[in-house]
This record gives C-alpha cells, structure tokens and sequence, in this order.
C-alpha cells in the first residue's frame, strides 16, 4: 500500500453529540463489551467441550463466536479508552489498521451467514445426505473461504481508501476510522472512489443476501411439506435465531455503507448496535 499521507497521527472526535456524557457511555458499552466476550467465550467453550456439538452447524456457530469476538474489539477498547478520558489520537497506522480488520471481519462474518444459510438449507432438504454433503473437508473449505473472501474485500476497500493524499485536516468525525469519514478528510475529489466503494460494498452484501434468502426459500417449502405440527415447529426454531441475526447484521450495511447522504450521527448509533450489541445476540 503506498502512502502519501502527510498525516501522521489522527483525532478521533467521537459519538456525534454526546458531550458530557463520557462516564455514562463509558459504563454502558463497557457492560456490552464484557457480555460480549463473556457470551461468545462461554460459547466457544461448551462446543469445544462437548463431543454431541462437533457437527457442522456449531462449527460455522465457533467461528462466528471467534469473529464476533474480534470484531467487537477492533473499535470498542479504543473508544472506551477515550471515553475514560485518556488520549483521543490514534496513529495513520493504527487508523489503517482498524479500518481493514473492521471490514475484514465484518466481511467474512457476511460469508459466514451464507454459508450457515447453505448448511441449514442442506439439513433441512437433504437430511440424509446431509453428513456426506457437509463433510469435515468440506466445512474447512467454506470456513477458510469465508476468510479469504473477507481478506480480498478488506485489502480492496482499505487500500483504495489509504491511496488517497492526507494532508490534514486530522480530525475523525467519528469513534473510529471507517470509509464515509476517512474520505471526508481526503486532500483530492473522492466522488469516482465513493462510487467504486458503494459498488463493492453493495455488490458484496446484495450477493451474499440473495444466497441466503435463497436457501431460506428452499428451507420454507420444504418445512411447509412437513406434515407433523412438531416437525415443523422444530424446523422453524433451528433456523429462526440464524434469520434474525442475519438480519441484524445486513441492516447496518445497508444504513452506513448504501445511503445516499450519510447522516453521522445515525451511523454511530448503528454502528455501536452492530459491534457491541449483534454480536450478543450470536445464535
């Protein structure tokens, strides 16, 4: 990546609107920061601890759990460092940084759910083939996919946001370093780049969204074939919490990343909902 930047340290400014209410904050996302790592963490240990969860679907369950983890601490230990009051800069580096793992995860967290999508959909239709189709070699296979698709996407996004000359002002709108506001500060006309970034972004997320509502559809019409009211009760409870946590997640993209004129303080709040609070809800 080639860095013309003349920016060698940034200041994030914080939650738009929320002067005066630090220690509040603070306590606040503190408390969803720690159930996050609590609740995933207790997560990634019963599936690892108990033999009758080595199956597919609390395979893909762990490493979403891994993700959410980490993509719940790419902003939130900065912010509540500011927000105890200590030093609101950050290095061009550290910003670089956030940013690409910030869509990294976030990316390979939107793969996971197809793919989680695509095991229950198996499951659900094609019950008896469902240990030769889903095999081990198989899982591996999708679940390094998801990471290196993730990879491709954030090395993409980061590197065409970093080309651009920073020459100051150096201070983030923002409580972390993310695309709408890294090119508000950009030293050039950022307009072709916004609409390669809304593309790829939108693209992505469309794509992704269109699998999984196709296997959703699959999944209703074979539960609908059911003829037992517990079977298809039972159907639907497997796959309900996976749909309402793809929801959760699609959401944000669509507010943030898709909007025709960004609105900061909008963002914030989603924002915060989907790294601090989606990932509580891990199903």
């Amino acid at each position: 990546m080639r860095n013309i930047s003349m920016v060698t340290k940034l200041l994030l400014l914080g939650i738009p609107h929320t002067e005066g209410l630090e220690t509040m904050l603070f306590i606040l996302f503190l408390s969803f920061y720690f159930f996050t790592l609590l609740g995933n963490l207790l997560i990634l240990l019963i599936i690892v601890s108990s033999t009758r969860l080595h199956t597919p679907m609390y395979f893909f369950l762990g490493k979403l759990s891994v993700c959410d983890i980490f993509f719940s601490s790419v902003s939130s230990p900065k912010m509540l460092f500011y927000l105890s009051g200590n030093s609101k800069e950050i290095s061009y580096a550290g910003c670089v940084s956030q940013l690409f793992f910030y869509h990294f995860l976030g990316c390979t967290e939107c793969f996971l759910y197809t793919v989680m999508a695509y095991d229950c959909f198996v499951a659900i239709c094609y019950p008896l083939l469902y240990i030769v189709i889903m095999s081990h070699r198989v899982c591996a296979t999708l679940a390094m996919g998801t990471s290196f698709f993730g990879c491709i996407q954030a090395t993409f996004l980061t590197t065409v946001t970093f080309r651009l000359p920073y020459c100051g002002p150096n201070e983030v709108d923002y409580y972390f370093c993310d695309i709408p506001v890294m090119l508000k500060l950009a030293c050039a006309d950022t307009s072709i780049l916004e609409m390669v970034e809304f593309i790829s972004v939108g693209f992505m997320s469309l794509s992704c969204f269109l699998l999984i509502i196709t296997s959703y559809s699959c999944i209703i019409c074979s539960i609908l074939q059911i003829h037992s009211a517990e079977g298809q009760r039972h159907a639907f409870s497997t796959c309900s919490a996976h749909l309402t946590a793809i929801l959760l997640a699609f959401m944000p993209v669509v507010l943030i990343y898709l909007q025709p004129t960004p609105n900061p303080w909008l963002n914030a709040a989603v924002q915060i909902l989907n790294n601090l609070v989606t990932p509580i809800l891990n199903p």
